[in-house]
Order: structure tokens, then C-alpha cells, then sequence
């Protein structure tokens, strides 16, 4: 459902979709699907907008309409997707892209914590 309230309001003061996309951290294309319909704005989004454009947040809400959820029950075979014991759609990553990323995790936390003690010796001056 489009969110014409909100449309017409950033329109009416002159705001591109850039800048509101700024505003609640998100880039022009996520922001572009919210006001379209597509992606739900939350309430935090909702306040910094009609924050930031001036308005009375009623003067800009609309309710999200009910999406379809598809349960995707017995999908498996040679796609690579299947369904855990939960239910949940999951799909099989390959394990060098998964030792990858654990190695860039690992590089993470060291740098984390070579941060943290940096921070601590520099408290302690």
C-alpha cells in the first residue's frame, strides 16, 4: 500500500527520498520501497520522519497492510533449501564461504579487543 500521506507531505516541503532515507539510516532505494509499500517503516521511523518534516505523525501515518506469508513446507532436493526441525526456510551455504567469514570474525574480535585495551590504557592517563 503506498503511503500517499507521506509522499504528498515530503513533496509539499520540498524533501527529496535521499534526504528522509538519511534521516533513519537507510539508503534512497530501502526508503523508496517503504514509502511505496513494500518494505514496513517502523515506529521509531515514523516518529524521526514526522519529526524531521515538521508534522504531526498522524498527518503522515497509514497502516501497514497484511502481507501474505508463504510457509514453504517440504522444500528440498537439489536447490539447496530445505526446512529445519523449526520450520524455518534455510539454505546450505558452501563451508569455504562460511570458513571465510568465520576467519573475518576472528579478525574482528582481535581487532576489538586490541581496541579495548587501547581504550583502557588511554582511560587510565
Amino acid at each position: 500500500m503506498q503511503k500517499e500521506k507521506l509522499r504528498n507531505a515530503r513533496k509539499v516541503k520540498g524533501i527529496t527520498q535521499q534526504q528522509i532515507a538519511d534521516i533513519i539510516a537507510t539508503d534512497v532505494s530501502n526508503y523508496s520501497r517503504k514509502e511505496s509499500g513494500d518494505v514496513r517503516i517502523f515506529n521509531d521511523e515514523w516518529e524521526k520522519i514526522a519529526r524531521f518534516l515538521e508534522v504531526p505523525i498522524e498527518e503522515i501515518f497509514e497502516e501497514e497492510e497484511a502481507k501474505q506469508i508463504n510457509h514453504f513446507d517440504n522444500i528440498t532436493g537439489s536447490s539447496g533449501f530445505g526446512n529445519n526441525i523449526n520450520g524455518n526456510l534455510y539454505c546450505n551455504v558452501p563451508e569455504f564461504l562460511l570458513e571465510s567469514q568465520r576467519d573475518y570474525i576472528e579478525i574482528l574480535k582481535k581487532e576489538n579487543q586490541r581496541l579495548q585495551e587501547e581504550l583502557n590504557a588511554l582511560k587510565k592517563k
